[in-house]
C-alpha cells in the first residue's frame, strides 16, 4: 500500500466537505468500548520504517494460521496449493485491471479467459452453460433459489439438513426480504434424510450439497426423479470443487442448477475472502440465469471473438424485469481459477482429487481407532465429521493451545444440541503424515 501523508489543512479541508467536525466523530456509531483509547503500547509516533514493519510483524506473529500449525480445518474453506505461476500471471498488467468489459473492442483478453472460465465450469459440474461467476458460493445459490422461483413461478425452497450452515442463512434471510419461503430440514449429521416426503405442489426448488455440509457423499438420481416428477428444480451445492475431480457431477445424476464456491482452485485462504461462486445450469433456463454471460461470436472479418450477452440485468433493462441485482463478478479470482485449472488438466485434477481422499482416508481411520471417537460418515471425499465423548469447541481449544487447529466444531455453525460433540476434520494434498500424527497424539491427550 502506497504512503500517501496528509497535513493538518488537508484533514480539515476534507473533514468540511463531508461535513463532520472532527475525525473522532466518524466512529461515532462503534460502541464505546471496542474504541482503542490510546496509542498501541511500544508504537510511538515517531519511528523508522524498519522499526515499524519489525513491530507489525511481531504482532501478525501472535495470531495462528493454517500453514503456521498443523491445520484441519473445512467447513467450506479448504486449504490447497496453488501453484507460483498463478499468482505471477494474475499480476501481468494485461489481467490486473479494475476495467469492466462492457467494450468488447479493448477488452478481448478479459473476455476470453472468461469464455475459458464458463466452458471449465460448465465440464466440471456436467452442466450445459455457466456464468462468469459470482460473489461467492453463498451467494450463488440464493441466487439459484431466486432463479428456480422464477422458472417455476413459485416461491417455496426446500433446504437440506446437510447444506452448509452459511448458505441456509444466507437464503433465509434473502427469502425474507424478497417474499419467498423456506422450509429447512432437521440437522442431517447421519446423511440419512429424506427430502421427497417435504415436496408439494408449492415447492418450486430443493438445495442439497453434495458432498453435504458433514462430509457425506450422495447418489441424487432418485432425489432428482422425485423433484422433477413435483414440478420442481434441484439445485446441487458443492462447497469443494476439487471433489468434482473424483466423484459424479451434479448434472450427470439429475441437477437442473449448480452452484459452487471456487476457492479451493487458484484462490488461497484468506481471512474470508474474496473467494469466486460458481453458478451452472440447463441450457434451457439460460436466459434466467443471474450475472454476466461471456459469449463467442465473430466480427465483419469472421475472425473469433467474445462479447457479455444476454446481460438482462438491472443496468440494461427495468429493474422489474431483471433477473439479479448482480452486476459484476469475481473476474481476478475467477482468472485464478481459470489458470490453475488450465495448468492441472483433467489428469492432474483427477490426480489431485485422489491425494485428498487417500489422505482424509488415511486420517479418518486413524482418528476413528482413538477410544470414544466415532466416524459417522459411510462415505466422503477429503472432509468427515467425528463425534467425540465431550463438547467439541473444548477440544478444539485444547488442541489449539497445543498449536494445532484440529477442526471445525460444528457447534459454533448450528445451534443445536445434538451437533454439541460433532467435530468436522478435512485434510487435503497439502496434509503430511506429520500433521497426522500431531493430531491423533493431541486428540488421545486431550481425551484422556
Amino acid at each position: 500500500m502506497r504512503y500517501l501523508p496528509m497535513t493538518e489543512v488537508d484533514r480539515q479541508a476534507m473533514l468540511a466537505k463531508i461535513g463532520v467536525p472532527s475525525v473522532e466523530s466518524l466512529y461515532a456509531d462503534v460502541p464505546n468500548g471496542a474504541l482503542q483509547k490510546a496509542p498501541i503500547a511500544g508504537l510511538s509516533n515517531h519511528m523508522a520504517e524498519m522499526e515499524v514493519e519489525r513491530f507489525i510483524g511481531a504482532m501478525a506473529r501472535k495470531n495462528v494460521g493454517t500453514n503456521d500449525v498443523p491445520s484441519f480445518l473445512g467447513a467450506g474453506a479448504y486449504r490447497h496449493h496453488v501453484p507460483a505461476s498463478v499468482d505471477h500471471l494474475i499480476q501481468r498488467g494485461e489481467f490486473l485491471t479494475s476495467y469492466t468489459p462492457y467494450q468488447p473492442e479493448v477488452a478481448q483478453g478479459t473476455l476470453q479467459y472468461l469464455f475459458e472460465f464458463q466452458t471449465q465450469v460448465a465440464l466440471l459440474t456436467g452442466m450445459d452453460v455457466a456464468n462468469a461467476s459470482m460473489y461467492d458460493g453463498a451467494t450463488s445459490t440464493t441466487e439459484a433459489v431466486a432463479m428456480a422461483n422464477r422458472v417455476t413461478r413459485r416461491k417455496k425452497a426446500i433446504l437440506s439438513g446437510g447444506l452448509h450452515p452459511h448458505y441456509r442463512e444466507v437464503v433465509e434471510t434473502h427469502g425474507r426480504h424478497t417474499g419467498f419461503e423456506t422450509v429447512s430440514a432437521p440437522l442431517d449429521a447421519t446423511g440419512k434424510e429424506d427430502l421427497g416426503q417435504l415436496l408439494g405442489p408449492d415447492v418450486s426448488c430443493v438445495v442439497v450439497q453434495n458432498p453435504s455440509f458433514f462430509g457425506h457423499v450422495h447418489d441424487l438420481k432418485a432425489l432428482a426423479d422425485a423433484v422433477h416428477a413435483a414440478g420442481a428444480l434441484l439445485i446441487v451445492v458443492v462447497t469443494e470443487i476439487v471433489s468434482l475431480g473424483l466423484i459424479t457431477p451434479p448434472g450427470e445424476m439429475g441437477a437442473d442448477i449448480v452452484t459452487a464456491e471456487g476457492q479451493s482452485i487458484g484462490n488461497p485462504l484468506g481471512f474470508g475472502g474474496p473467494y469466486v461462486g460458481l453458478f451452472a445450469a440447463r441450457e434451457k433456463f439460460l436466459r434466467q440465469m443471474p450475472g454476466r454471460l461471456a459469449g463467442q461470436t465473430v466480427d465483419v472479418d469472421g475472425r473469433r471473438g467474445w462479447v457479455l450477452t444476454l446481460s438482462t440485468r438491472e443496468q440494461h433493462i427495468r429493474r422489474e424485469k431483471a433477473t439479479s441485482n448482480i452486476c459484476t463478478n469475481s473476474g481476478l479470482c475467477a482468472l485464478a481459477f481459470t489458470i490453475h485449472m488450465s495448468l492441472l488438466g483433467e489428469t492432474g485434477l483427477n490426480h489431485l482429487a485422489r491425494l485428498n481422499h487417500a489422505y482424509a482416508s488415511v486420517l479418518a481411520d486413524r482418528l476413528a481407532a482413538i477410544p470414544g471417537v466415532k466416524l459417522i460418515n459411510d462415505s466422503f471425499f477429503n472432509e468427515f465429521t467425528l463425534q467425540l465423548p465431550k463438547p467439541a469447541i473444548s477440544v478444539v481449544e485444547a488442541l489449539a493451545q497445543r498449536r494445532i487447529l484440529g477442526g471445525v466444531p460444528v457447534a459454533r455453525l448450528v445451534n443445536d444440541k445434538a451437533a454439541e460433540n460433532l467435530l468436522l476434520v478435512a485434510a487435503t494434498e497439502l496434509t503430511t503424515e506429520a500433521e497426522m500424527d500431531a493430531l491423533e497424539a493431541g486428540l488421545k491427550e486431550v481425551l484422556k
